[in-house]
């Protein structure tokens, strides 16, 4: 073993390998940045360059553009309210206020240095715990699977602010958009209205970008005198004081385990990852009413949990060769034109490869973390800019980006479709969070569920408590929603 180790650090540690892991970071920088030019997007489009390069400097590229791009999609969400990735939404539910009351600095300094600290706590249980993670998720059937998209959805009871029948309606809303499409088990087309075009489904990118983009844009020119009043003083400093730090730990912690934990389930990433994560450091919090209003609590553990899902999906794909989100998916097709084999033989035959990955991730973490603080000052002061050119910037390349995931006009439409439908919402004070919460997790809520009752002959009870697991969601799920509800009519007057 100690061999293994250092043959694995001796490959990284060669100046080639170092220089395609800094130009990877890079590069994920640029499209985790960019509303729409996603992590997954970043490694498809340029794995084909490593075509021609050894495996370790082939994936040194790669690895950095995946753990470049999950904490740089916080950039955007925490400056303008856009996610620049999926698993940055919850970042700005804290973010962004933090930024309108002059403290964008700081948040991007708390988006740098928590992030890594979420990539290096997974990171170490790839290293240490590999195995006991992967033997938990490969216990999960489609009952598991749907107890636990089922208790993801129920926490829009929790992110709603309060506001738990408007947030039930808003994840309904997310849930009837997912089945848009194909049906999961007979393909037939549902809802297409003979359009090919949504054979698919609605794409989630276009909608994200529009609902926390243009709808963004919308209700500022709306409020454009308040809006301008908002962003009057400096950017802060960026670097977290120690009483802060100490604050933060708690949630920082639950997020990094959480996301670990999270990640390393099948089609369970960051997104899902961060809003559990931002709930139940909720609950945990002595400051509650701060959640979603500029709580560096809130954003700690949003950015910790989402940047830990990264070592969890690896692990997950590296010991049993099951992607645990979409960039991992393309990292396996990568790895296996590189001729490695994901799976347990793996770890047996290839020991030193698997350090090497391991020790490749952790650089990437401490790259980023670099580049995060060095330009959260110069990123900060975009908040300078005249707020007509911001808006044109923020419809520009969410235009750009929703036509470059299928090169298809029919996503900008949606996008549009969305920014508009979104301000509707926020207008009528209906939240956005589980909207998207019931888009993410509707299609393995759906098809998970049509699997277990297929596999206990249409016997609900059967397919429901089929397994302890799915027990344990399942009745999670309950009390996720109950609780708020029960506590809004004991005290109807604190609810809206």
């Amino acid at each position: 073993m100690g061999t293994d180790i250092i043959e694995g650090l001796m490959a990284v540690l060669q100046l080639k390998v170092l220089a395609f892991l800094a130009i990877g970071v890079l590069l994920g920088a640029v499209f985790g940045a960019l509303p729409g030019l996603t992590a997954t997007m970043g490694v498809a489009v340029l794995t084909p360059l490593t075509f021609w390069v050894s495996p370790e400097q082939g994936l040194a590229m790669l690895l950095g553009i995946y753990c470049g791009a999950i904490p740089s999609g916080g950039i955007p969400a925490i400056l303008i309210n856009v996610p620049g990735t999926p698993a940055s939404i919850a970042t700005a539910w804290d973010g962004y206020p933090l930024t309108k009351r002059g403290e964008g600095g700081l948040a991007l300094g708390i988006n740098a240095v928590m992030s890594a600290l979420g990539q290096l706590t997974s990171i170490f249980f790839l290293a240490v715990a590999a195995f006991p993670i992967a033997r938990f998720a490969l216990q999960f059937g489609p009952a598991e699977y749907f107890g636990l998209a089922l208790f993801g959805i129920s926490l829009m009871a929790g992110v709603s602010g309060g506001r738990v029948i408007k947030g039930m309606l808003a994840g309904i809303l997310g849930l009837a958009l997912a089945t848009v499409g194909l049906d999961p088990m007979t393909a037939f087309p549902r809802f297409t209205y003979g359009h090919a075009e949504f054979m698919d489904g609605i794409a989630f990118v276009p909608v994200m970008i529009g609902l926390f983009g243009l709808t963004e844009v919308l209700v500022q020119i709306s409020e454009r005198d308040w809006q301008t009043e908002a962003k009057i003083g400096g950017i802060g400093r960026v670097l977290p004081r120690k009483n802060e730090v100490k604050r933060m730990m708690p949630a920082a912690a639950t997020g990094a385990v959480i996301g670990t934990v999270v990640g390393a389930v099948p089609a369970a990433g960051g997104d899902i990852g961060s809003v559990v994560a931002w709930e139940q450091s909720k609950r945990l919090s002595k400051n509650k009413e701060q959640y979603g209003k500029g709580s560096i609590e809130g954003l700690a553990a949003s950015t910790s949990s989402s940047n830990a899902a990264v070592g969890g999906a690896m692990t997950t794909m590296l010991t049993l060769g099951i992607p645990g989100d979409a960039p991992s998916a393309v990292l396996i097709g990568a790895l296996l034109i590189h001729g490695i084999q994901p799976g347990p033989l793996l770890f047996r035959d290839h020991q030193e490869f698997v350090f090497s990955i391991v020790f490749l991730m952790t650089f990437a973490a401490l790259v980023t973390m670099v580049i995060g603080l060095l330009g959260a000052k110069p990123l900060a002061r975009a908040l300078r800019l005249p707020n007509p050119w911001l808006w044109s910037g923020i419809v520009l390349f969410g235009t750009v980006g929703s036509f470059a995931l299928n090169n298809s006009i029919t996503d900008v439409w949606v996008m549009y479709a969305a920014g508009v439908a979104g301000f509707v919402l926020r207008k009528a004070d209906v939240p956005l969070g589980p909207l998207v919460l019931g888009l993410i997790l509707g299609p393995m809520m759906e098809s998970n569920l049509r699997r277990a009752l297929i596999l206990s002959r249409e016997d609900w009870f059967a397919a429901l408590t089929s397994s302890p697991i799915a027990i344990f969601f399942i009745v999670a799920a309950l009390l996720s929603i109950g609780i708020p509800l029960l506590k809004r009519d004991c005290h109807p007057d604190g609810s809206r």
